[in-house]
């Protein structure tokens, strides 16, 4: 029986690929060795376009324990923690990232915090080094901003580095969403919850996969799972521009009545344009919430297996596909 489970989704990640088999198979070694508690490692590979495939299936003839899934193709960081989530087999299932940032060694201190009665441990970090003053201020509006308008209680610096006991799993599982914001959700199930501090380190090989477009994109899908706010501010802004022009009508039908003589061809041009803008932004958030109930509505699979290495099911059942 399989105690402890470590996902680690992987794109283009064929640099660093060889060292972290060699850290987590050290971790995973120390585990088994201090305890009768059997670990296994989950690669998911996002439909990576360099070597990784093929150094993901080495790893795996290397050692039994690292079972290997491959997606049909790039399905996205989020839906690739959920996938290996799913093919997870321990009692606690623990995800990170396959750069190294976050050293596989802090998982010792996430087991001992589980066996004290925790039912997620996640990784708070207190430094980042090697990363700019730029993504820096941005990462930590990011989650200030996202824990503000969702009202919801997500840890502030903390990402998806973490443990999470099988009753947690079995309840993220059970949440359908299409656009997943994996941190929210597991916030969101709720049980006993801690966090530990740690320095992130630099990343040692190739480049982020994390673009500012994925960030911003993280950043409106953890709002929008959570909250309806940018609805909120349409409306809000909507009766602001509603009641500005209200006013600008009074003074208007006076000037009139007066019989003085109205001016302002630009200031006139320049509302229009501006109320106009505000009209096109407020179709644009309600057309995002719609395309998003779209895509609840099609019921489409979250991902695609195209091949899956090291499990005990019979993979011509569960392959090419397989549904979260």
């Amino acid at each position: 029986m399989i105690t402890h489970s470590i996902v680690i989704p992987v794109f283009n990640e064929e640099e660093g690929l060889q060292r972290l088999f060699d850290r987590v198979k050290n971790l995973a070694d120390s585990i088994e060795k201090s305890s009768d508690e059997k670990c296994e490692v989950i690669l998911v590979n996002d439909g990576s376009k360099d070597r990784s495939t093929e150094i993901l299936d080495q790893i795996h003839t290397m050692d039994s324990r690292f079972k290997i899934v491959h997606l049909s193709r790039n399905f996205g960081h989020q839906i690739a923690i959920t996938a290996g989530t799913e093919w997870a087999q321990g009692q606690t299932v623990t995800v990170m990232d396959a750069d190294l940032q976050d050293p596989p060694e802090l998982i010792h201190e996430f087991i001992k915090k589980w066996r004290e009665g925790f039912e997620v441990i996640y990784a708070v970090r207190k430094t980042r080094v090697g990363e700019t003053a730029f993504k820096l201020f941005t990462a930590k509006l990011f989650y200030r901003l996202v824990r503000w308008i969702t009202k919801m209680d997500i840890p502030n610096d903390a990402g998806d580095f973490r443990l999470m006991d099988r009753k947690v799993v079995n309840a993220f599982l059970s949440l359908p969403e299409r656009h997943r914001y994996v941190r929210g959700l597991i916030s969101w199930v709720g049980f006993r919850q801690v966090g530990v501090f740690y320095d992130r380190d630099e990343r040692l090989t190739g480049q982020t996969n994390y673009t500012l477009k994925k960030m911003i994109k993280l950043a409106f899908d953890g709002i929008a799972s959570f909250s309806i706010f940018p609805l909120r501010l349409a409306t809000g802004v909507g009766f602001f521009t509603s009641a500005v022009a209200f006013l600008g009508v009074i003074y208007t039908l006076f000037l009139s009545a007066t019989h003085q003589t109205i001016q302002g061809w630009t200031s006139t041009i320049l509302v229009v344009l501006f109320i106009g803008g505000v009209q096109l932004l407020a179709l644009g958030v309600i057309g995002e919430y719609l395309g998003r109930m779209f895509d609840e509505v099609r019921q489409r699979p979250l991902y695609f297996v195209g091949k899956a290495m090291g499990f005990e099911r019979d993979e011509r059942k569960i392959s090419p596909s397989k549904v979260a």
